[in-house]
This record gives structure tokens, sequence and C-alpha cells, in this order.
């Protein structure tokens, strides 16, 4: 099997629809370790991709006004047990653009492999963006992913961002997010991770709400289980009159896992409202019995909670 048909198997192995790469009317990048495999454009969204020694360099613009109707996929990875995979992008959504990206990060065979994403973003006044990505491990914790992004959420506009790491195992995972939101914006940064065995967590993520009656949400979800180890950090600054923020952190462990949370809340305005909540502990008893007494054994009903707090 050639890299290419490795790949998209793993894509439909983690949920993507291989159709969509033969659809003219959904744009989409797929790229193994440095080379591009295939890519579309569709009518107002520009993506310019190139190839690079270690990794691809993207630009992507939607124009203005224009609403992209499908989800754009995007589908990174390396099929081989060892490589390197850097990803430099930069968006840019104009005045009052949408657009909803779905990115797919496959590593199943991964030993040792790194994969570094470097991207800045600038959404526009009225604009949205959607950006959900999901990571698809193997089994071995041979993979480092180490995501940065330094995001500008314009006048109006929108951004909702969804990390997702909870098939195989995360390996070395360092989240490095940050934001600056402008007046009445909204921003909404949720992850989701599972580790197991010596597995390593590290997610910073900070928004800063700069403008009058700014919204930002910090959301993270954290299971851990064996050895596996999660420190999260959730900082939001509230700098302007009508300014509202949240951190929502919740960590579950077992079995000889550590979790860490710190939340940093800061306001520099009077009419400025923060506001945090961290959860760390063990499986609760109450629900493990309850499910137990319909039937599910121990393993089950523990897998069962560790679901529902990943939602």
């Amino acid at each position: 099997m050639n890299e290419r048909d490795a790949l998209i198997s793993a894509f439909g192995a983690a949920g993507g629809d291989r159709a969509i790469l033969e659809d003219p009317k959904i744009a989409h990048l797929m790229a193994v370790g440095h080379r591009i495999l295939s890519a579309r454009q569709v009518e107002g969204l520009e993506v310019e991709a190139r190839e690079t020694k270690t990794g691809i360099a993207v630009k992507v613009r939607v124009a203005q006004g224009v609403r992209i109707a499908h989800p754009v996929h995007l589908c990174f990875g390396i099929v081989h047990p060892r490589g390197l995979q850097q990803i430099e992008m930069e968006v840019r959504l104009e005045r009052d653009s949408a657009a909803r990206f779905l990115a797919h990060c496959l590593f199943p065979n991964a030993e040792q492999v790194r994969h570094v994403m470097t991207a800045t973003v600038e959404i526009g006044e009225g604009a949205e963006l959607h950006y959900v990505e999901t990571h698809v491990h193997g089994p071995h914790g041979g993979v480092e992913v180490i995501p940065q992004a330094r995001v500008q959420v314009g006048r109006n506009g929108r951004y909702i961002s969804e990390f997702n790491l909870t098939t195989g195992r995360v390996g070395k995972l360092a989240i490095d997010y940050s934001v600056v939101a402008k007046e009445d914006s909204v921003t909404e940064l949720t992850a989701r991770v599972f580790g197991h065995g010596s597995d390593t967590i590290s997610i910073r993520e900070s928004v800063a709400l700069n403008g009058e009656n700014a919204r930002g949400l910090i959301k993270t979800r954290i299971a851990l289980e064996d050895e596996a180890s999660a420190e999260v950090t959730g900082a939001t600054e509230g700098n302007a009159p009508g300014a509202r923020g949240h951190v929502d952190c919740m960590e579950l462990v077992k079995d000889r896992a550590t979790a860490r949370a710190v939340p940093l809340v800061s306001v520099t305005h009077p009419l400025a409202k923060v506001t945090h909540e961290a959860a760390i502990g063990s499986v609760d008893r109450r629900q493990l019995e309850t499910l137990m007494a319909h039937g599910l054994t121990p393993d089950e009903a523990v897998d069962v909670i560790v679901k529902g707090v990943l939602r």
C-alpha cells in the first residue's frame, strides 16, 4: 500500500468520508509528511499550499462576504513509524465571511514521529471560523504533537475551536493557543484528550478580551489512566467594559495518573467579569455503582464515565 492509500485508509477508519476527496463542491487539502497528495479549492476560498523540506506551508483566504457552504477538509499525517511533519498555516477570513474546517491528523503507526503546527489566524469584522481538529494515534505512544496558534478575532467575529485526541496513545502533547478578541466578538476553545500509559499532556490556552462586550470560554476535558500526566493552564483577561470570560477545566484520573489545573483570570476594567472553575478527581463511586447495577462490568462502567467527561 502506497502512502496515499495508507493515509486515505486511516482517514476512513477515523470516520472521514472518502467520497469528499472526489466531490468538486468540497474543498480539501491532503498531505503526508512533506508531500502534498491532493488539493481542491472552491469559489471564494483561496488555498496556496507548497511543500517544504520538512512539511507543508499553507495560506488560506476566505473572500469578503463569502460563506463556504461545505466544510473544508484537511488531512495531515505520517503513515510510517518515524518522521517529521511541520505545518505552517496562515488563515485569513475577510469581513462577513464564514467557513468551517474539519482537520484530521493521522499517525496510525507512529513510534518516533514529531508533528509541529504553527498557525496565525485573522478573523475579520463579522466573520466566523469554526475549526475542528481530530487526532487519531496508534498504540505505541511515539508521537510528539506541538500545535501553536496566534489568533485575532475582529469586531463581531466568532472563533470556535475544538481539539480532540481520544483515540490511541497521546504520546507527548503540548498545546499553546492564544486569542486576542475585539468588541462584540465570541471565542470558544474546547480541548478533549484521553491519556494512557506514560503519556504527557500540556495545554496552555489564553484569551484576551480587549474589546467591549467580548465573550470568551475556555473548556478543557481530560481523562487520564495508568501513569499519564497532564497540566492545564487556562488564562482569560477581561480588559474592556462588558467583557465576559469563563475558564472551565475538568480532569478525571485513575490508577497512578496525575493532573494539575492552573486557571489564570485577570480583570483590568471595573465593568468586565471573568470566572473560573476547575475540578480534578477520580471516578465517582456512586456513578460506578449505578452503572454496575445495570449490568456493566467495572471496566465498562469506567469507560462510560470517561466518555461522558470527554463529550
